[in-house]
């Protein structure tokens, strides 16, 4: 009789546990339902937006007629078109991939390093894309490159960080969390100080040099073209489809080293993997949009607060909250002070500064099991 009735109590439970993650699993479908319809929204609103004000019906007339040649009259001035097609849309389609991009980094590697601050930034990726682009637009390195020398140019110093970090994390053998953060701290440091070293030996009259440094420091996506779309596009949508795929990966090394290791899962491996995938979304992202800030600490923590912590669940509904985060953020960028331009790192860093004062607060550190 005591048998039955314990059997009875785990049928019970096995079958509230499917009911509960069933449930999360509709959420979790509505969620992104919901956020990928405002994404569209938003960036056709976006594309809209500017010193030429142009309406979401125009914008979407104007978009649909070059993806699928309809309508087929065009009643839009063209001026109004090349600033739709040339100019804006390009630019609204990267910073949706950047803000996914980023956010969905971020969700990664707060998992890897089990500390709820961490951050793209944490790796050094952004400081070194820093310098590689200030070594170009200063001294030239790497101008053979034509057209794609910017992107080359920081892209290489992106991977160049991410390489010192992993070095520095391996050392002893094991890649571990506090190894990784104080790897990926030292590395940021040294080539913060170089992009400084950098600006400081500039030529005195290279003013034009030293700005653009300056803004590709704080983030713009002011050099969106649509030939410059295809390469973050495919690593940014590779990164979200590995990371979304690896989620009880990510999960178990959230929990600990040890849950890992019982699930046959070598923690240092998985790390090793984790920073390689993570260093080339975030540096292909850097590389065309410059430092943006704070998408990738804010973002995943409103994602957690909506699909709970499952990161199948968490890594998509980030890189969507991303999108439509930078995506507004560069649209306010355009216009709060017109005509000058602000750079976007200021605007994510006026939301994402008061939100990391409140984590801060409430912040407890984990330590390696």
């Amino acid at each position: 009789m005591t048998a039955d009735r314990v059997a009875s109590t785990d049928e019970a439970g096995r079958r509230e546990d499917d009911l509960d993650a069933a449930r999360h699993r509709r959420r979790a479908a509505g969620w992104m339902i919901g956020l990928s319809v405002s994404l569209l929204v938003v960036m056709t609103l976006a594309v809209g937006i500017g010193p030429v004000v142009i309406g979401p019906a125009e914008v979407a007339d104007i978009i649909l007629h070059h993806l699928f040649g309809w309508p087929r009259q065009s009643t839009w001035p063209l001026s109004d078109n090349a600033i739709v097609w040339q100019i804006r849309t390009p630019r609204v389609i990267l910073g949706a991939l950047v803000g996914g991009g980023l956010a969905a980094a971020g969700a990664a590697l707060q998992a890897m390093v089990r500390n709820m601050l961490a951050e793209p930034y944490l790796l050094g990726v952004t400081s070194g894309a820093s310098s590689g682009a200030a070594a170009l637009i200063l001294f030239g390195v790497g101008v053979s490159a034509g057209i794609y020398s910017l992107t080359l140019t920081a892209f290489a110093g992106a991977l160049a960080a991410s390489v010192a970090v992993f070095f520095l994390a391996r050392i002893g053998g094991r890649v571990t969390s506090v190894r990784l953060l104080l790897g990926g701290v030292a590395v940021g440091y040294a080539l913060s100080a170089l992009t400084s070293f950098l600006l400081f030996a500039a030529p005195a009259s290279d003013q034009a040099g030293t700005q653009a440094v300056l803004f590709f420091l704080l983030g713009s996506l002011t050099r969106a073209a649509w030939s410059s779309l295809w390469a973050v596009t495919i690593v940014v949508i590779a990164m979200l489809a590995l990371l979304t795929l690896w989620g009880r990966r990510l999960d178990a090394l959230a929990i600990g080293d040890d849950t890992c290791r019982t699930l046959g899962i070598s923690p240092t491996r998985l790390r090793a993997q984790l920073l390689v995938i993570v260093a080339l979304g975030v540096g292909a992202a850097v590389a065309v949009s410059g430092g943006i800030g704070f998408v990738g600490l804010v973002v995943p923590h409103f994602a957690r607060r909506l699909v709970g912590s499952g990161h199948r669940r968490v890594i998509p509904i980030a890189g969507l909250i991303g999108a439509i985060f930078l995506v507004v953020a560069d649209a306010i960028a355009r216009i709060v002070i017109e005509p000058t331009e602000l750079p976007i790192g200021i605007v994510t860093a006026f939301v994402g500064v008061p939100f990391l004062l409140t984590l801060v607060r409430h912040f407890q550190p984990a330590t390696d099991s």
